[in-house]
């Protein structure tokens, strides 16, 4: 697959607390694990740029984006609830965050590739219609998928695989039969969400400890007889790393290789089914070594199919 890395510098310029796990780092660690594995050589490289008010107003109330503005400090930081923090150049990184999941749907739709990986922060899965929260500030990914169907795209499925559970997104899109919500998630745990599923939402509980075994019979056997079903003309991953056996943020025990058959899996079901293309969003993942490695087996899978 055509693939495409899209991130900003300006991504880095967001800060939190000291020693906050959702560090600048995070986008390093990515950047250097790529180049050393060669891998650059192989993706199409692009720069975020800014989105428009209206990009993150076609997902957030009005009332939630001037909270937000009004809360960045002209120095120091300010929090948004007890995870999330901005310093003053936070909105400077929001707005390339959202703007790549802009430029990664109109790449695709427009044919220049057929898979792109949005290497932003903050992240935003936990982010809901009203309200920020668990280190996010507004939803990257939602605000790509209702870019995407404002564009006509009609099928869209979401597959999470981040530790924590996507809430967020679920309930932007709770009411929308047209995207189909898959999400994996250690359980019980953060942020605790009521587990739901019907005929467009799939959640998939993992129980401590699970593996890529577990992970291979939770996409098997809950998401791929959906995922056929459903026929998504597009896919969205929010892409989470913090699943892996060596993040200590939570206690699953993914490694690489469980990533990199996840990502082939996709790819090949894509294209099955004539997909317009995978976009990939960074959620969590906060040891920096795994996290680097991780990203490197995801793009690489997709990079390599065929």
């Amino acid at each position: 697959m055509r693939t495409a890395i899209i991130t900003h510098p300006l991504c880095r310029r967001h800060k939190m607390i000291a020693d906050h796990p959702e560090c600048p780092e995070r986008l390093d660690a990515i950047s250097d694990r790529i180049l050393a594995s060669g891998l650059d050589l192989s993706l199409l490289h692009k720069t975020a740029p800014k989105c428009s008010m209206e990009d993150i107003t076609s997902v957030h109330s009005k009332a939630m984006v001037e909270q937000v503005i009004n809360t960045l400090p002209t120095e120091g930081l300010a929090s948004l609830d007890g995870d999330t923090w901005l310093c003053p150049d936070s909105f400077k990184a929001i707005e390339r965050a959202v703007g790549a999941g802009i430029m990664a749907v109109d790449g695709v739709l427009a044919g220049e590739f057929d898979a792109a990986f949005c290497a932003v922060r903050p992240p935003g899965h936990h982010a809901n219609q009203t309200s920020s929260s668990g280190f996010c500030v507004f939803n990257n990914l939602a605000i790509a998928v209702k870019h995407a169907q404002q564009l006509g795209v009609n099928r869209i499925a979401i597959l999470d695989i981040d530790v924590h559970h996507g809430n967020g997104t679920q309930d932007i899109f709770h009411d929308d039969e047209n995207v189909l919500f898959c999400s994996l998630f250690q359980y019980p745990f953060y942020p605790n969400t009521p587990i739901e599923n019907n005929e467009h939402i799939v959640n998939s509980p993992m129980k401590i400890n699970s593996n890529g075994a577990d992970l291979k019979q939770v996409v098997t056997n809950d998401w791929l007889p959906r995922l056929r079903e459903f026929r998504a003309e597009l896919i969205f991953i929010s892409a989470g790393f913090d699943a892996h056996l060596e993040d200590d943020m939570a206690s699953l025990a993914f490694v690489e290789a469980d990533y990199s058959w996840f990502s082939e899996v996709i790819a090949k079901l894509a294209k099955e089914f004539g997909c317009k293309g995978i976009i990939s969003f960074l959620e969590g993942g906060y040891e920096l070594s795994s996290l680097g490695r991780s990203v490197a087996a995801h793009l690489r899978a997709l990079v390599e199919c065929e």
